[in-house]
């Protein structure tokens, strides 16, 4: 299967603001985008021309790393965000946020969506009480996850649910520590996820 295997502190250092894809370490001042400026590589300072399809073109790849989707699977997402009824951009942020690797992350059990998704894949997880191990399942509202029983008092875990408690579970998430278990309890909005990305942007590149 396709995946990056690169450092991940490139891919931050390339669009220029944190993606928060090295979990804890992205809160702490060893982050290497507070730590080095510019792109990476030799000639990672010079500043080029900022096209029309160039700004489109970052704002997409940003998306795909900040959800760990790879090129394929992102041109699916979108066709399905496409065909739905309402706005495509938001359609294809929200599909995006319904991934089962993203709402692990989002409930704490995991400090990044990378490490999120190694735990779905080597099958710590349960969807309504059902082994899932694709991390590109889509969750509905009143869905529930928990942590398989035997997986529970794994280290990373545990770590990042202690870890997590310094971060806000977001409103349409409900945690129950004690049984490792959330409820989804709605879908996001736009409104509730992060302004920071302009999906318009890859609307507009795939309507090309």
């Amino acid at each position: 299967m396709a995946r990056y295997t690169g450092p991940v502190c490139r891919l931050c250092r390339r669009e220029g603001e944190k993606l928060f894809l090295k979990g804890e370490r992205c809160y702490t001042t060893k982050c290497t985008v507070e730590r080095r400026e510019g792109s990476p590589g030799q000639h990672g300072k010079m500043k080029g021309r900022f096209s029309e399809y160039k700004v489109q073109l970052r704002e997409k790849q940003k998306m795909k790393r900040i959800y760990g989707v790879l090129e394929r699977q992102f041109r699916k997402t979108f066709g399905f965000a496409e065909r739905k009824p309402g706005i495509t951009g938001h359609n294809l942020l929200i599909s995006l946020e319904a991934r089962l690797d993203n709402m692990v992350h989002r409930a704490g059990f995991a400090s990044s969506r990378r490490e999120a998704r190694q735990f779905v894949q080597h099958g710590h997880f349960m969807l309504n009480g059902t082994h899932v191990n694709i991390p590109s399942t889509q969750v509905k509202a009143g869905d529930v996850i928990s942590v398989i029983e035997k997986s529970r008092p794994a280290l990373r875990i545990n770590q990042s649910m202690a870890l997590g408690e310094s971060r806000k579970i977001p409103d349409w998430i409900e945690l129950d520590k004690g049984n490792f278990r959330a409820t989804v309890k709605s879908l996001p909005v736009r409104s509730d996820l992060p302004q920071t990305i302009n999906e318009q942007l890859v609307v507009e590149l795939y309507s090309k």
